[in-house]
């Protein structure tokens, strides 16, 4: 961890739960990293036509998908998408022009901590449902599709964030 990455490398010798939420949050502080420094302007900035991918649609999705795996799988909540709908279901990445930033990364960050909340104390073999599967899934599982998830979508933000003011880095 420096001033300039706030980010703490996981543990190389921890227990398999402490393993992969340290890896979870690495990859939460990646995608901040990623976007810190950037005016709203830039952050709505598709760089990469026709994608419509963004670093603020990244955000938001990323909001929806902790909301998504912790409160209504594990959790078995209801829940009501943040930025998605029945007529956009591609919202999140499609609706950023007129996004409040700051108001976004809150959402996602209140999600992200309602997921720590979530998982606090539950043993990795602990089981939620998919309501869009319709199939049982572990938390272990959920935890490892969370580190995925974030993994990949971290690799279209050092695309984007280059093509934006031309940083790079881990």
């Amino acid at each position: 961890m420096t001033e300039l990455d706030p980010r703490v490398d996981p543990p190389m010798t921890a227990d398999e739960a402490a393993t992969l939420t340290a890896f979870l949050d690495y990859h939460r502080g990646t995608l901040a990293l990623k976007c810190a420094g950037l005016t709203d302007d830039q952050l709505r900035l598709r760089s990469v036509p026709p994608s419509n991918l963004s670093l603020l649609g990244l955000v938001r999705h990323m909001a929806e998908v902790e909301q998504y795996w912790f409160q209504c799988v594990l959790l078995g909540q209801e829940i009501t998408d943040r930025f998605c709908t029945q007529e956009n279901e591609d919202g999140d990445f499609d609706d950023v022009d007129t996004a409040d930033a700051a108001a976004d990364f809150a959402v996602w960050q209140a999600e992200i901590e309602a997921a720590r909340r979530a998982v606090e104390g539950l043993p990795l073999d602990t089981v939620g449902k998919s309501p869009r599967r319709g199939q049982p899934v572990t938390l272990r599982w959920i935890l490892a599709h969370m580190v995925e998830e974030y993994a990949r979508h971290n690799g279209h933000a050092d695309l984007l964030r280059e093509l934006v003011d031309g940083s790079t880095g881990e």
